[in-house]
């Protein structure tokens, strides 16, 4: 437990964080100061198994140790925007479209039809996260939560071998886990902040978001426990590209169902939990040949537009 005067540099170091509580939060995903700062009394309370007047505490010392909280101005905040990165898809009209590449911080979500690009965005970026800066890669690993059985480690060799890069070291850099149900899903986050200390994330994918929820909460009886749920684990990823720098890259469905959705073809799943959440959205849609068609849909300061790109075997490029 923490002494008065002692610097925190460990979450033992917490004012009411012992040994046994520590140990219980690390196990949960909470095995830094900053992931502490930014939780939740009710998260943390059931994390550690004690009271939530408790972790309310736990929490305002590790915020004060942390130094956040506070209202900081404008110029202060655009010089911490300097840390945030961006990262190529392979396209430069995308990267354009994008303001520049898919941004860490943030989760980009690509949403379309099957066959649309999104699982080969998905890859390219991976690929891609390994490039060092100057090549506008983040210079990290990754990790691909898989919840359709859609990695390939074989495209993964193709783009990693038209780049010129070392198939085997780029995919020793990809760690992939199968997530099987939405609670596994979410559990696969939690173990996110875990290997954050094992190896340098700085790129978190999600193929799909919302397939396991969309499955497993049918009908509307259980359409707000759902969304709760969804809801809880978007901030999680939220809060991870916030912790590390990471971009976090998600893809998800069209609604089937275009008469509950006044025929709007880009209404993607999940409704507006996803769409306040995702930071950037981007609908694809197929065009002849190979192509694709790549839409903003929403950005915080980036305008709608379009970019053309293309699908090939060696990966994303300009259409």
């Amino acid at each position: 437990m923490a002494d008065k005067g002692k610097k925190v540099k460990e979450i033992e170091d917490l004012s009411g964080v012992g040994e046994s509580i520590a140990e219980k939060l690390r196990e949960s995903g909470y095995g830094d100061i900053m992931s502490l700062a930014v939780a939740s009394p009710k998260d943390v309370a059931e994390a550690a198994e004690i009271g939530e007047n408790v972790a309310a505490k736990i929490i305002m010392s590790a915020r004060k140790a942390a130094d956040i909280g506070n209202f900081e101005s404008g110029d202060i905040l655009l010089e911490k925007r300097k840390e945030i990165r961006r990262l190529t898809t392979g396209s430069k009209a995308l990267d354009d479209l994008l303001g520049g590449g898919v941004e860490t911080a943030a989760i980009t979500e690509f949403f379309g039809e099957f066959a649309s690009g999104k699982t080969q965005i998905m890859h390219q970026l991976a690929v891609n996260a390994t490039l060092p800066l100057e090549k506008n890669g983040l210079a990290g690993e990754v990790l691909f939560i898989d919840t359709e059985n859609t990695f390939r480690p074989e495209r993964i060799v193709q783009m990693s071998k038209h780049l010129e890069l070392d198939p085997m070291d780029v995919l020793r850099k990809i760690h992939v886990a199968r997530a099987y149900n939405s609670s596994h899903q979410i559990l696969l986050v939690e173990k996110a902040y875990e290997l954050t200390a094992k190896y340098q994330v700085k790129l978190l994918i999600v193929d799909s978001l919302t397939a396991h929820f969309r499955a497993e909460y049918t009908g509307r009886g259980t359409l707000a426990e759902r969304q709760q749920l969804l809801n809880r684990h978007l901030h999680d990823l939220l809060r991870f590209g916030d912790i590390y720098n990471a971009a976090i890259a998600v893809t998800n469905q069209v609604a089937a169902r275009p008469d509950v959705f006044f025929g709007d073809p880009t209404t993607s799943i999940g409704g507006n939990i996803v769409g306040h959440a995702s930071t950037y959205r981007i609908y694809l849609r197929k065009s002849k040949g190979g192509k694709r068609i790549a839409r903003l849909i929403d950005s915080p300061h980036l305008p709608e537009g379009e970019a053309v790109i293309m699908v090939s075997e060696d990966g994303i490029s300009d259409g």
